[in-house]
């Protein structure tokens, strides 16, 4: 039997105190003399509530099993405020995902948000997302993270993925067996639509990042998942081929592709043909992005856009591949979350 894990979902709806929170801290930014707040409380009877009726209930309609669960990336929101806010804003929604997991262990395991800043528009050091990451893994039993490339929101002013400022998160990263999803936040560049442009920029950014450098040589070890399909990227495949060779760098499946994935957030059908066409099967996690960007129903197709599952069940693949995308690989790219499953005989 092959399990369905989502390696891609966020917990988009959350207890009013966690919302109340939030709205403190941004009081405190404007006052400094305001209070600063103390972590949310909240019953587990409204949490179980908000999981059952959305996240639980889309998962069990769609047939996941497992969702490899992290807070909402539009609001991480890195680029407001100091370390004392990036660090609370992080452990309160870190601790969320915590709770929801104690409440549905079979269901969900987590990814961290990492407290990441920027003051005067560059990004500060690391430290705090550091800790917080190490927190996260050893207390809280996560299995990764999700590392925002663009701390700026939308003025890329973060050096890129491959530059050493990274390499300390990276260290860690190796260190406690965890990869990153890169997953930039909200939007605070009026020309770029926070889902539709923002999202799909950065994801691609990404990716050329990696070819221009030699990440991997220094960090064989390291795993990054590229959301959304991984932007442009498949279906621009032969450009990137291309400028990999007019860099003289290797061919992209030994420069970058041990160690790069794309998730299935790709919503049409099309889409997730041209994806597992051009990328190697060995490359793909299956991912929803439940409960995220986009909601409604495909008026071409009466199902909900993000109802992804049946687009690979629609594809003609071997039981094998078709596992790879589905459970293996996600295995393999988390391997905490392998022993997990493990544990539970699975």
């Amino acid at each position: 039997m092959t399990l369905i894990i989502d390696c891609h979902g966020h917990q988009t709806l959350v207890p009013k105190a966690h919302l109340e929170f939030r709205a403190e801290q941004l009081k405190r930014l404007q006052n400094p003399k305001h209070p600063r707040p103390i972590l949310p409380s909240y019953d587990d009877s409204e949490l179980t509530e908000i999981i059952v009726n959305n996240q639980l209930k889309l998962q069990q309609e769609r047939g996941a099993d497992i969702t490899i669960f992290s807070p909402r990336a539009s609001v991480m929101e890195p680029h407001i405020g100091d370390s004392e806010t990036s660090v609370d804003w992080a452990r309160a929604c870190n601790n969320m995902i915590k709770r929801t997991i104690d409440l549905f262990p079979n269901n969900f395991v987590g990814v961290c948000q990492l407290p990441q800043q920027v003051k005067n528009s560059r990004p500060v050091g690391l430290e705090d997302a550091i800790e917080e990451l190490e927190r996260c893994v050893l207390e809280l039993g996560f299995v990764g993270c999700n590392l925002n490339p663009d701390p700026s929101g939308g003025h890329f002013s973060a050096p890129p993925l491959t530059d050493r400022y990274w390499y300390p998160l990276y260290e860690k990263m190796v260190e406690l067996r965890v990869p990153a999803m890169i997953h930039v936040s909200g939007s605070c560049n009026e020309c770029l639509h926070a889902t539709g442009s923002y999202y799909m920029a950065a994801d691609t950014n990404a990716f050329m990042n990696l070819i221009t450098g030699d990440l991997f040589t220094d960090f064989p070890e390291l795993n990054f998942i590229i959301p959304h399909g991984g932007g442009a990227v498949p279906y621009h495949w032969g450009r990137y081929r291309g400028l990999a060779d007019m860099l003289k760098k290797p061919k992209l499946e030994s420069h970058v592709m041990n160690n790069v994935y794309f998730d299935t957030c790709v919503y049409h059908q099309p889409g997730i043909n041209l994806l597992c066409e051009v990328i190697d099967p060995k490359n793909i996690l299956f991912a929803s992005e439940m409960i995220g960007a986009v909601r409604g129903i495909d008026p071409e197709t009466g199902f909900h856009f993000d109802d992804t599952k049946r687009f690979i069940e629609n594809l003609s693949l071997s039981t094998e591949i078709r596992h790879q995308i589905f459970e293996g690989n996600a295995r393999r790219v988390y391997p905490r979350l392998d022993e997990i499953l493990k544990q539970r005989n699975l």
